[in-house]
């Protein structure tokens, strides 16, 4: 007989909004208890969003964290969902520091509050310099069911919380989570979640944030295992959405309220009984949903896309205009700009100087006229032409120039309009500097800052691939897919003037980046001597370039910014075997 009904809230919640995402709470739990749950599960820092980063450490934040909390019990309560036991993230502070925490609220109480054990200090993440560790456990039992839960990072741990909820005696296991996403990090939840199902010896309900803060996005995928490892419920990713499954669970018939246990590790277990008495015999729900995860390039391309959107919506914009010079590079971020915003909401400017070619510029056109976006042409030769003479500019300073004056040309727009500027380089062009500060690089946010070269033209084939399968005009031109890329910066200039062939650039900046392979590792792994020497000078040489670059979603496992910090004044040199 089904004992619980549990609803997986995967909400997109926004980054100190503390009303707003309270507001957000009490919606979803009225959907989850008109969907009859007796459960909801939100995900970690849900009522602040996540990562507050260094909003922790004011006073005045934890002080209205907490105070929406409390608020939060008493309007649940008042929408009628007070029956629904309801579990949220909060920024919590104590005598020791600032706490990432979660807590139960049922009746328009705080019933439970328990604080992250584990916390992370790797990749993206820095919370040891922001949290203080959780010592305790807590457990509450709801209709005779005892349920506890751990946060985000301790489910990652052998042997830690959910060990000790599993030594302890626990019917259910609730894991709220802010997990970012990278490429095929799906694969490797399901097995975690699974494994810690298994050392808990109950079925498990693990809730992952979604939507888009700053450069990180989050795709939901949430879960829920049997104590077997068997998968009953799956969310679909980049959505906000109520999953609900009926759980068939058997009371253990654990320690009373207020008992105490230990775990290997030493973890105090409380708990508390809210009710006893069964749920009665109720008919369960239709098979439960278990949506199939994306394939790499529909899940890139929806990180991306909503990457994209949360940061122009959330930071109080509602339209993007950038250049849209032909190339593929452009191309590509116009139409996630467009599955983002829609095309009345992009605004292409076409800047031709004396050397764009013919076919840049109707590729451009095109591109505007399939994706539907507001298009001008806005030549530069002139304004070019007035540097260059009085400057007596000529190389490498008359290109420049021609990119600058474009990006001041961009942002004049933006500040007359209202646009927010993309910088529309991708992650290759970014590791090796060829960029002009104050030039291509101007804008607030860089949509594809942490995709590979050889990717984008990836995902371009795909994205128009998939328009034709949905019987639409594939958005993005074949030329801009299929020419050669250039800067057209100089009369017949070419990438490859510049640059290694990009499919054997990217390969080495997949172990130079990615990998953190030194010089040896790289000559093993076949790589030309000439060439690492030549590609890691430009990647070395260029920090300071990715210091001064917009903010752009992470899709990799080393993402620059976020995840590989190096300083800008750096003496170290690989050097020959």
């Amino acid at each position: 007989m089904p004992q619980l009904r549990i609803a997986l809230a995967q909400v997109n919640p926004t980054v100190g909004d503390l009303d707003g995402n309270t507001a957000l709470t009490v919606e979803w739990t009225r959907r989850a208890a008109e969907s009859g749950a007796h459960v909801v599960v939100f995900p970690e820092m849900s009522q602040t969003g996540y990562p507050v980063e260094d909003l922790a450490f004011r006073a005045t934040f934890a002080q209205a964290s907490r105070k929406s909390l409390d608020e939060l019990a008493r309007r649940l309560d008042d929408a009628g969902c007070g029956e629904v036991l309801t579990y949220v993230g909060y920024l919590d502070q104590d005598e020791a520091g600032p706490r990432n925490a979660a807590a139960a609220l049922f009746r328009g109480e705080v019933v439970a509050k328990q604080y992250k054990h584990h916390l992370p200090n790797y990749g993206v993440f820095d919370e040891q310099r922001y949290f203080k560790p959780g010592t305790e456990l807590e457990v509450v039992r709801l209709h005779g069911i005892d349920i506890g839960m751990v946060i985000c990072e301790d489910l990652w741990q052998d042997g830690g919380p959910v060990a000790a909820l599993g030594k302890a005696g626990v019917d259910l296991v609730v894991a709220p989570n802010a997990s970012p996403y990278e490429r095929s990090k799906d694969e490797q939840r399901l097995p975690l979640v699974a494994r810690r199902a298994a050392e808990a010896g109950a079925p498990l309900v693990y809730t992952n944030q979604v939507g888009g803060q700053d450069d990180l996005v989050f795709d939901g995928d949430s879960l829920v295992v049997g104590a077997d490892g068997e998968l009953l419920a799956r969310a679909p990713q980049f959505v906000e959405h109520l999953l609900v499954v009926d759980l068939d669970l058997v009371s253990g018939g654990h320690a009373g309220d207020g008992d105490t246990g230990s775990d290997l590790a030493g973890l105090p277990v409380r708990r508390r009984v809210l009710s006893d008495e069964p749920v009665p015999a109720y008919p369960p729900r239709t098979e439960p949903v278990v949506s199939e995860p994306l394939s790499d390039e529909a899940e890139v391309w929806s990180a991306l896309v909503v990457g994209l959107r949360d940061y122009v919506h959330k930071n109080g914009f509602t339209s993007v205009t950038f250049g849209f010079s032909g190339g593929i590079d452009s191309a590509v971020c116009a139409a996630l700009a467009v599955d983002a915003l829609g095309g009345d909401h992009v605004y292409g400017v076409s800047m031709p100087s004396k050397y764009s070619s013919a076919h840049s510029k109707d590729d451009a056109a095109d591109l505007a006229r399939r994706i539907g976006a507001h298009y001008r042409v806005e030549p530069v030769e002139d304004m070019v032409k007035v540097y260059v003479d009085q400057l007596a500019l000529t190389g490498l300073a008359e290109e420049n120039i021609q990119a600058r004056t474009r990006g001041m040309l961009l942002m004049a727009l933006s500040n007359l309009d209202g646009h927010l500027v993309l910088a529309t380089g991708n992650k290759t062009e970014l590791a090796v500097g060829y960029s002009t500060i104050y030039g291509d690089a101007v804008g607030g946010f860089a949509p594809i800052k942490d995709v590979f070269k050889t990717h984008v033209w990836q995902l371009a084939r795909w994205r128009n691939e998939e328009a034709v399968n949905r019987g639409e005009t594939p958005p993005i031109p074949e030329n801009s897919i299929t020419k050669p890329p250039s800067a057209e910066l100089a009369p017949g200039q070419q990438d490859s003037d510049s640059l290694p062939d990009y499919a054997l650039l990217d390969d080495i900046l997949d172990d130079y980046v990615e990998g953190d392979r030194g010089y040896a590792d790289l000559v093993a792994a076949g790589f030309e001597p000439e060439t690492i020497d030549r590609v890691v000078r430009m990647v070395d040489r260029a920090e300071y370039k990715r210091r001064q670059y917009p903010p752009g979603t992470k899709i990799t496992f080393k993402a620059f910014g976020r995840d590989r910090r190096l300083p800008i004044t750096n003496a170290w040199r690989e050097r020959k075997a």
